[in-house]
């Protein structure tokens, strides 16, 4: 811990942390979803954009857009049957390897691959967990093909997130379903290779009322570790009920070994897909924080510190979708350079003597850091615009994408002002 004289003011970035923080914020990557460039909506409708994407090239359009402002997204998640062609044939792969293809040409690459067993009409009674053993085979059949897609486009990561659930009393058998899960996510852990991740999502409740099968971390963890070792649990910051401690969560999964990675996103409710930070910054610069501190102890025990994959869900119904990624991305920078600015030192002294309030001023003082002067520095010398949302607002890519757009969505019938 650094003397009184080596110490900054307390208002000041000790130029140590900054930097620091800077060389951690080198390494941060954050995956965009190829559906939040969609129209989408609510259940009960949506409103739609003449910019919005249409076809999975305009997704990567987009994306690249949302990379080449911030530098820090070069990988884009797909959903397997609204991205690749051919799914359920035999010209899957060739479709896996033009959608490869047509990344790498955006100058990004695929990122994590996510079924979909929730969409078509079999699914009304689960997937996994459905009480028909041939519909059963048919979402296994479903996430091994994701898997060779997976290895076709070069990503390492399966995410998984089910809709399987009950909306009434007596309407299932909770342990039955649990079972079937375990014996059709082992499945699946074996037909992935070596390389690959599994990451398993959860969700208290919708589109499933009265319970959802994979309802919390600890359903999620339990199904992961009997799944194999290389499955972990996804926190999808929107998917918890009110009140719920995110960042004790985080701690205990890290703790044991099974934190893979995150959907940021942020919600007042529920599952809202709002942009990160716009309702509880401060909660998400805490869950930064206990990455942080469990990379800084397992730095300190000579331990590789696992790998969490940072990722995007929003899908966004009235904000504009590359500005709104911008933000998301700009502002999941920001949270977790407070996070990386946190005097660890100072933290650890101040619990170990039960001083709470010299502890929580801790959290205090770096989340209060005004951080954007030095980001827009550190962009600008790796020739980025120093404000990204400013350069997206400004450029007329949103424009010139509506005017490219707009009439393939009229010839399509769609209404579009």
């Amino acid at each position: 811990m650094p003397d009184a004289s080596e110490k900054a003011p307390r208002f000041e970035v000790h130029p140590a942390r900054r930097d620091r923080a800077l060389e951690r914020l080198e390494r941060l990557e954050i995956e965009l979803p190829s559906w939040g460039f969609a129209d989408t909506g609510t259940r009960f409708g949506k409103f739609l954009q003449d910019a919005a994407a249409i076809s999975t090239e305009d997704k990567l359009d987009d994306a690249a857009e949302v990379h080449r402002l911030t530098g820090a997204c070069p990988a884009v998640a797909i959903h397997v049957l609204w991205d690749v062609d051919g799914c359920g044939s035999g010209a899957v792969i060739e479709g896996a390897r033009s959608l490869a293809a047509a990344a790498k040409t955006r100058g990004l690459r695929i990122g994590a691959i996510n079924p979909n067993v929730f969409q078509d009409q079999c699914y009304r009674g689960g997937s996994l967990a459905n009480e028909d053993p041939s519909i059963r085979r048919r979402a296994i059949d479903h996430l091994i093909e994701s898997i060779a897609i997976a290895k076709e486009v070069g990503s390492d990561a399966l995410s998984l997130w089910f809709a399987d659930g009950a909306n009434y009393p007596g309407q299932a058998c909770v342990r039955r379903r649990k079972r079937r899960f375990e014996e059709g996510l082992r499945e699946v852990h074996e037909a992935m290779p070596a390389s690959m991740t599994m990451l398993l999502e959860y969700k208290p409740f919708e589109p499933a009322f009265y319970f959802t099968d994979l309802a919390d971390w600890g359903m999620a963890c339990t199904l992961a570790r009997k799944a194999g070792p290389r499955a972990k649990v996804l926190v999808d910051t929107g998917h918890h009920l009110l009140g719920q401690n995110v960042e004790q969560i985080v701690a205990f999964l890290l703790d044991e070994g099974m934190l893979g990675g995150f959907h940021f996103n942020d919600r007042h409710y529920a599952d809202d897909d709002l942009t990160s930070g716009s309702i509880d910054p401060y909660r998400a610069f805490r869950i930064f924080l206990e990455i942080v501190r469990f990379e800084r102890d397992a730095a300190k025990a000579g331990e590789p510190a696992p790998p969490v994959a940072f990722m995007i869900d929003q899908s966004h119904n009235l904000k504009p979708k590359v500005e709104a990624m911008v933000q998301t991305v700009c502002t999941v920078q920001e949270l977790s350079m407070k996070a990386f600015l946190v005097d660890l030192d100072s933290l650890d002294l101040a619990q170990s003597r039960g001083d709470i309030v010299a502890a929580e001023e801790c959290l205090k003082d770096a989340f209060a850091t005004d951080v954007r002067p030095v980001l827009a520095a550190w962009r600008a010398a790796r020739g980025l615009p120093g404000d990204p949302l400013e350069a997206c607002r400004a450029n007329g890519y949103a424009a010139a994408a509506a005017a490219a757009r707009r009439p393939r969505k009229q010839s399509g019938g769609g209404s579009y002002a």
